[in-house]
């Protein structure tokens, strides 16, 4: 017996939708594409122009000091001698605590918010509230921490100092601000990066993995070890790599929490200083002699977190082709 297709005219959904294109289709198409073409292309000429203009402004000083304003620790305006290893050490001193702490806690989260421990509803208002972190100005940051976590940790930094003060990280007495209250503050400014990437990574993970470690055996915890974390350890490395791209570029709560001391120090209770903050410290006021010192400065920052940001954004895109089955 044969069957016979109906044909176009019995199907008008199919014959608009093999219909060829028209002009105006053509035209909005390929203006599209331009459009976005030009944007992309403007966002790298973008950068390379922001490179551009502040290596020219720092060349003065990159001649006059060269290395070795990353490897000295005076800043004198006066004789003219300056040196960033003190920020150099902040800058990466208090992110990489900040990222431990919000490393921790944001993996948790998503963790959390993935495996079903809760409720879709009560899931969905939790997520948003970790999201809404993101939402909060850095000045609010500051504040917080001046009046609220510097407080906090006044009496047991006392207690640890008094107890523990022959271990190096507690060899300062927490006085006012210092590195500890602002690795604090900076971790719960990188969570929402830290927590929205890893879980769209663990969110990523087929199902069918989980599903089949617990038929084997699996307690909920060992697929979740075992199976599930390092599936997803590429998407969550990446979410660290950008979290900790964000904390090295924090300006304002860093300025007002880490206490703008030009040393070097292990004590989780003492002053430091970060690039940012340095160049938000003395722009304002910096003369012809200082600014290209500054740019200078500006432009070590601007290569780690460019760097940074680059490791992270590949690491991303692998595991974004892997988890569509880009790669076999």
């Amino acid at each position: 017996m044969s069957t016979t297709l109906p044909n176009a005219a019995n199907r008008p959904d199919e014959s608009v939708i093999s219909t060829p294109p028209s002009k105006f289709d053509i035209v909005i198409d390929r203006g599209f594409r331009g459009l976005t073409g030009f944007f992309a292309w403007s966002t790298v000429s973008l950068v390379f122009f922001i490179v551009y203009e502040v290596g020219g402004k720092a060349m003065p000083a990159i001649k006059t000091h060269g290395l070795s304003f990353l490897t000295t620790q005076t800043w004198d305006l006066q004789n003219e001698q300056f040196g960033v290893l003190p920020e150099i050490w902040g800058t990466l001193y208090s992110s990489i605590l900040a990222l431990m702490i919000g490393g921790f806690f944001g993996i948790s989260i998503a963790i959390f918010l993935t495996q079903d421990f809760l409720p879709r509803k009560v899931e969905w208002v939790f997520k948003n509230i970790v999201e809404l972190l993101a939402a909060i100005p850095s000045v609010v940051y500051g504040l917080w921490g001046i009046f609220v976590v510097i407080p906090t940790l006044r009496p047991s930094a006392i207690w640890l100092h008094e107890n523990l003060g022959w271990i190096p990280f507690f060899g300062t007495s927490l006085s006012g601000p210092g590195m500890l209250p602002a690795a604090l503050v900076l971790a719960i400014m990188v969570l929402p990066t830290v927590s929205a990437i890893s879980r769209d990574s663990l969110s990523n993970v087929p199902g069918k993995l989980k599903e089949a470690a617990v038929g084997l055996g699996a307690t909920r915890w060992e697929a979740i070890f075992g199976v599930i974390l390092p599936t997803a350890a590429k998407g969550i490395f990446g979410a660290l790599v950008l979290g900790f791209g964000r904390a090295l570029g924090e300006t304002m709560a860093l300025a007002m929490l880490v206490g703008n001391s030009n040393q070097m120090s292990i004590s989780l209770f003492s002053p430091g200083n970060t690039l940012a903050a340095l160049l938000a410290n003395h722009f304002p006021e910096a003369g012809e002699k200082e600014e290209p010192v500054l740019m200078y400065a500006a432009l070590v920052l601007l290569g780690i977190t460019l760097l940074v940001n680059i490791c992270g954004a590949f690491v991303l895109s692998h595991t974004t082709r892997r988890a569509a089955g880009g790669q076999k």
